[in-house]
């Protein structure tokens, strides 16, 4: 029995949420006031509607913070990730989770057709991976139980 699993685009399509993000010359209290507000941890950085980059706390952490810099005068595209990597809606979840156990990242730009239509993060992927997985299970054990099923005849 082969487990089909799902795409970037249905979970996304299950999951909608706003694309968040800021401008490359945005203050990075900017972006860390994003963040704060709608309760993530990574913004992407557009120029236009062109992904240029992403920014995380953890950038700002290692790059500011811990640089004796300043986030109000610093900008975004002083410390954001310039190499991001992202999936086409068709990827699927395991191509997703191997990605970011590949390249260390959190998360994942869905890009269409050179559109970022939203963003996976290692949750989103690993919780659907959890929820098909328990799902195969309980098919398992159920056809398991219909094989041994005693139905008193002798052998």
């Amino acid at each position: 029995m082969k487990k089909e699993r799902k795409t970037a685009r249905q979970i996304l399509s299950e999951n909608p949420r706003e694309l968040i993000s800021v401008g490359p010359a945005d203050a990075v209290l900017t972006a860390l006031r994003l963040m704060a507000d709608k309760d993530v941890t990574t913004v992407l950085v557009l120029h236009g509607s062109n992904l240029v980059g992403i920014l995380s706390q953890r950038d700002y952490a290692r790059k500011v913070e811990l640089a004796g810099r300043s986030a109000a005068e610093t900008k975004v595209d002083e410390i954001m990730t310039n190499q991001v990597f992202y999936v086409t809606p068709e990827h699927t979840c395991d191509q997703c989770l191997a990605l970011m156990h590949t390249r260390r990242i959190r998360h994942l730009p869905v890009v269409d057709s050179g559109q970022i239509i939203g963003v996976l993060s290692n949750s989103d992927v690993l919780e659907e991976l959890i929820q098909e997985d328990e799902h195969f299970i309980s098919i398992l054990e159920h056809d398991m139980r219909y094989l041994t099923i005693d139905t008193g005849g002798a052998y």
